[in-house]
């Protein structure tokens, strides 16, 4: 079993912690944070070490480090991971800026180390189902999507809600990742993008009873929509907004020539997968046919671990997650510069994950 350290403490932690305890996809050799205290409860709560980043760093026989920082700290951590020696994997965006995010691959590229970048939910049973669906031309040719990530914002419940509402954040940066993932593993890369981009308040008011009246200042779009032109021709529009206080729109939708294929939430990796053929007057819901239904953030390491072992290709890329990074900055200079941008760079749609991956069966014994 592949042996990880973990940087970084925040929510996201108990998921990774979580799946290498219960599903045993790796284990963790350690996990680090700056402020030792918020390590040590981390660690107390799962049974593994606790350590500084520079003493996780020097640990031998690391075959990855997750880089669960806060955004604006993913490039310098995962630049630090790279010249430690180890492969990263990073929690999504890989980096704040297109910069940082082409040093991160160009550092990995010069020591032959590997990048990985959540979200990996696109390898989960849902989204995994309806690639295999499309894949099959159930609906018929793949015309266009549209993609709606609606919300009101985390000020009223998340304990740290600051940093939603600074650049590299808010609800592009934060939530788009995995919709345009999802998008992209689906339809294939986007070569074009026109965006418009607003913000409703100047300033948020924290509800955590932590931070209860904090008032906390918006310095990024936070309803934005997109026009996303697919290399393969076809067109989608995208909104992510924290600005709704209610809405009904799906999730995502895929309209194909002979149907409409109606895709689960995108941040979770479950179901429900829905068809409506044309002519038909009723939604039919649809079996899911692969693996991972549960929360099962670790899953594209665990597939990066492998792939390493292997010396194939990893689905959850560093590639992908600069082509996503790119998506959403482009749509916010189109936004300001009001015209459509081209999106220089490419990626491959990721294979679709075996319906019994190898290292899924090797940890489940």
């Amino acid at each position: 079993m592949h042996t990880i350290g973990i940087i970084g403490t925040g929510d996201i932690s108990a998921a990774y912690l979580r799946v290498a305890r219960d599903q045993r996809l790796f284990q963790v050799a350690g996990i680090a944070d700056l402020d030792v205290s918020r390590a040590q409860a981390r660690a107390e709560e799962f049974g593994v070490p606790a350590m500084t980043p520079a003493e996780l760093l020097a640990l031998p026989d690391l075959t990855a480090v997750v880089n669960l920082t806060p955004p604006a700290a993913h490039a310098a951590v995962s630049l630090d991971i790279l010249r430690s020696g180890h492969h990263v994997y990073s929690e999504k965006p890989l980096a704040v800026t297109l910069e940082d995010g082409a040093a991160i691959l160009a550092e990995a590229q010069a020591r032959g180390l590997r990048v990985g970048c959540a979200p990996d939910t696109f390898l989960g049973a849902g989204l995994q189902t309806v690639r295999e669906l499309l894949d099959a031309g159930l609906i018929g040719r793949p015309v266009a999507a549209t993609a709606f990530m609606m919300s009101s914002g985390p000020e009223s419940w998340h304990p740290n809600p600051a940093f939603f509402f600074q650049p590299g954040a808010g609800p592009l940066f934060d939530m788009g990742p995995y919709y345009l993932t999802a998008l992209v593993n689906l339809l294939g890369p986007v070569n074009r993008v026109g965006g418009s981009a607003i913000r409703a308040f100047d300033e948020r008011v924290a509800g955590h009873a932590s931070r209860k009246g904090e008032r906390i200042p918006v310095n990024t779009p936070t309803h934005v929509t997109a026009q996303l032109d697919f290399e393969a021709g076809q067109v989608a529009t995208f909104i992510a907004s924290f600005d709704t206080p209610a809405s009904e729109l799906p999730r995502i939708e895929i309209y194909g020539t002979d149907a409409t294929l109606s895709v689960p939430d995108p941040n979770t990796f479950g179901g429900p997968v829905r068809i409506r053929r044309r002519g038909q007057q009723e939604w039919e819901t649809l079996p899911l046919t692969r693996p991972f239904q549960e929360n099962s953030r670790g899953i594209g390491l665990a597939d990066l671990l492998d792939a390493t072992a292997q010396g194939s290709a990893h689905r959850a890329s560093g590639d992908l997650a600069y082509h996503v990074l790119e998506i959403m900055h482009r749509v916010l200079e189109s936004a300001e510069q009001g015209t459509p941008l081209a999106v220089q760079s490419r990626v491959e749609r990721p294979e679709p994950l075996d319906v019994k991956p190898g290292w899924l069966a090797e940890a489940v014994g």
